[in-house]
């Protein structure tokens, strides 16, 4: 068995052992086809527990791929696995095409080895250093000329911003500050591979949605290759090109953003990411075809609906985003999936407005803009496309 290095020691506190793993890392040699990084059948057990189920991806040149979901879904095992932090029970990693880990042919290869380097929730800055000496920590470690420090160094600052604070200490640095130096510092010697944990989940939330702006600004402009860890749908969507959706271990469904969001493949992922309506019924036998769906709901009302899956007759639920829903008054809505309702409670959130609708199959949940206002007790029409009513795996 080729080992891993471990990174800690007795001298290392956990946050400098983070920040080791983030900046040791020399550069493979790179391939010009095939993905950067593959991921196939992985496992992760913790004991008797198995974190991460038979997971497998692949991440193209330049493309930033975030996997997406809730708290102890095996996210951050996987990342760990990828950077070699973690040793899976059984699976394949590839970077470049190079083996990185093979639990059949024993080959596990040091984390400081991969290329890769990654951005903790914590940021791992060490307080008693400068900026400047943190984000060329790597470089120094890795024995670079001063000349070639001093460059690369100045070189990640001014990317993220933080040249005119080079020599203040870390430790008077702001939250959002500190994120960029531990940013500057895992770009400095321009890896292959970016891994990000959570990085935004400590700033508050007019700077995460900033920050959002230039990860996916810096991740395009050096062209990096990246897979990013956060249980927030909005950040990412914002910042990545494909996500992966995963529950208990196992991935639930990987597309673009848009895909995910308008075509979600079942009750897992259309309650987690955005807000859904899920309603139930039962397809029409004689509608059993790829791509189009009579769905019958309470009160015998008929809606035509999308299957991205040939119908099986066993689906029992159709999802509609609340924001694909439409408000009309009496008389005025025409055309499929057109049903009367009548508007029990308007909650005002700013940029729209959530109305909660009374109609035949319970209540409907329904966003609008502030511009298109209903009264309580109101009777509407409410309407959807039927390419957003999507019929749900059972």
């Amino acid at each position: 068995m080729v080992s891993r290095s471990s990174l800690a020691s007795a001298d290392h506190s956990p946050q400098m052992d983070q920040a080791a793993a983030e900046d040791l890392a020399g550069a493979p040699a790179q391939r010009d086809d095939g993905p950067r990084i593959e991921v196939s059948q992985l496992v992760v057990r913790y004991g008797d527990t198995v974190a991460v189920n038979d997971v497998s991806f692949s991440v193209r040149r330049g493309e930033q791929l975030a996997l997406l979901g809730p708290s102890g879904c095996g996210k951050t095992a996987i990342l760990r696995a990828i950077a070699g932090l973690e040793r899976p029970a059984s699976g394949t990693i590839r970077i470049d095409g190079e083996l990185m880990h093979s639990s059949a042919d024993g080959i596990d290869v040091l984390a400081e080895q991969r290329g890769i380097s990654m951005v903790f929730q914590s940021y791992a800055i060490w307080p008693h250093m400068s900026v400047f000496d943190n984000v060329v920590y790597g470089l120094r470690v890795r024995g670079l000329d001063p000349a070639t420090v001093a460059e690369k160094g100045d070189w990640a600052l001014d990317l993220m911003h933080m040249r005119e604070y080079a020599q203040r200490s870390a430790s008077k640095l702001s939250g959002g500050q500190q994120q960029r130096v531990a940013l500057a510092r895992a770009i400095a010697f321009s890896p292959n591979v970016m891994l990000f944990d959570n990085p935004l989940s400590n700033l508050d939330a007019r700077l995460r949605v900033e920050m959002r702006v230039e990860l996916r600004e810096l991740q395009q402009s050096l062209d990096l290759t990246s897979v990013y860890v956060t249980h927030d749908q909005e950040e990412a969507f914002a910042i990545s090109d494909r996500v992966v959706v995963m529950n208990k271990g196992r991935i639930e469904q990987t597309g673009t953003p848009e895909e995910i969001y308008n075509q979600p493949c079942n009750r897992f992922v259309a309650a987690f990411v955005g807000a859904a309506n899920l309603i139930a019924g039962r397809v029409q036998k004689d509608s059993r075809e790829p791509g189009r769906i009579v769905f019958e709901m309470a009160g015998g009302i008929l809606l035509q609906g999308h299957a991205q899956h040939a119908p099986q007759g066993d689906e029992t639920q159709v999802a509609v985003r609340t924001a694909h829903v439409t408000l009309a008054a009496p008389g005025v809505a025409d055309g499929p999936n057109a049903v009367a309702g009548r508007i029990r409670r308007r909650l005002f959130h700013g940029d729209f407005i959530q109305y909660l609708v009374d109609w035949p199959a319970g209540e409907l949940v329904v966003r609008r803009p502030p511009t298109d206002v209903f009264e309580e007790g109101a009777g509407v029409v409410v309407s959807f496309a039927p390419e957003h009513c999507i019929l749900l795996e059972s």
